[in-house]
């Protein structure tokens, strides 16, 4: 009577998947891997970003008071004939609601500040709150594109502190979104590609104005 050999069934290696995670970051090169970790670094990014929002969106709050009481005021951001909140301000795209966009802009950043002040002080939030922060600055995104559109091939005029907002919105979504997803190979992944379009979409705007205000930019060469 043949006795077959003990075949002891191979053991899962918990620590596969992380091993791979971290492998696929480190193939990438050290910048792109401290990108897509959730650490400190995204924090402070959403402390600042929140903050640089919150001020961009309080002053020209301010700067859209001073021309209500005052039709013929000079904004501080009216730099030439297309560098001009001037000329954004008075249109019906700067109020969507029936009031200032800023306005939306000071309660949002307000939260976005509040959220960077816990992060930094290593508060977990619950992943809730980061998936309602996430799907706010979602929609935050969607229209400051359609804002973007409509000043570049429909106003033809550029604001300044609008294109601030243009700027930390993403960048905000981007961490949102990575804090919400877990630690997993698929989560970095979905890091790794946000990170990637991130500059794409920059690249997509400013190509936009060059090209839209090429006519003017050229006399300035």
């Amino acid at each position: 009577m043949t006795v077959s050999p003990n075949i002891e069934p191979p053991v899962a290696d918990d620590h596969a998947d992380d091993e791979s995670v971290a492998s696929t970051t480190e193939r990438s090169g050290p910048w792109f891997t401290a990108l897509c970790r959730v650490g400190p670094g995204a924090s402070i990014a959403v402390l600042l970003s929140g903050i640089i929002g919150l001020v961009a969106s309080a002053t020209l709050t301010v700067e859209r008071f001073h021309l209500l009481t005052d039709p013929n005021y000079t904004p501080s951001c009216s730099i030439n004939p297309i560098i001009s909140c001037g000329s954004v301000m008075v249109k019906p795209q700067a109020a969507i609601f029936g009031f200032p966009n800023p306005l939306i802009g000071i309660a949002a950043f307000a939260v976005i500040v509040v959220t960077g002040v816990l992060s930094v002080a290593r508060i977990e939030l619950p992943r809730w709150y980061w998936l309602g922060q996430s799907l706010a600055t979602a929609a935050g995104f969607v229209m400051i594109n359609w804002l973007a559109f409509q000043s570049v091939y429909n106003i033809h005029a550029l604001c300044p502190y609008c294109m601030v907002v243009w700027t930390v919105t993403p960048i905000i979504l981007v961490i949102s979104i990575g804090r919400l997803v877990d630690d997993t190979r698929r989560g970095q992944e979905i890091r790794q590609w946000l990170w990637v379009l991130l500059p794409v979409w920059y690249a997509v705007i400013i190509v936009a104005i060059g090209v839209e205000f090429w006519d003017y930019w050229s006399t300035l060469i």
